[in-house]
């Protein structure tokens, strides 16, 4: 089962913010990337630090586009765990150290000025 909750207005998370909210007992991030809005919880799967309260960033990666030169990519999509610096791609959830895990994301839509977290019940 899933609901949805108003979590904010939004002016409360202008473009490259994000704030934390909490909703039906979790604690939950809303991100405003460019424009798109997008929520993570706030719990880091290492030793569960407070992943919404980090740093958004973006981070250093090396590929073929860059013939294996570091580059900095994805600005503004990659929020920093305060605790550990694990880093994580806001629009995926996708860990960036460990890519076989994931947090789950959770639908976001904007219904007149009103931000709109849905989530499934416990």
């Amino acid at each position: 089962m899933t609901a949805e909750y108003d979590v904010a207005h939004v002016t409360e998370v202008p473009e490259s913010t994000h704030i934390v909210v909490e909703v039906a007992g979790r604690e939950i991030g809303v991100f405003n990337v460019r424009g798109s809005y997008y929520a993570l919880p706030n719990v880091c799967f290492h030793q569960n630090g407070p992943l919404c309260r980090g740093t958004v960033s973006g981070t250093l990666a090396a590929s073929t586009e860059t013939r294996w030169k570091l580059a900095w990519v994805h600005e503004g999509e990659i929020i920093v765990c305060p605790w550990h610096s694990l880093e994580y791609n806001i629009t995926t959830g996708q860990c960036l150290a460990y890519p076989s895990r994931r947090l789950p994301t959770y639908p976001v839509r904007v219904d007149g000025e009103r931000i709109k977290v849905t989530l499934g019940r416990r």
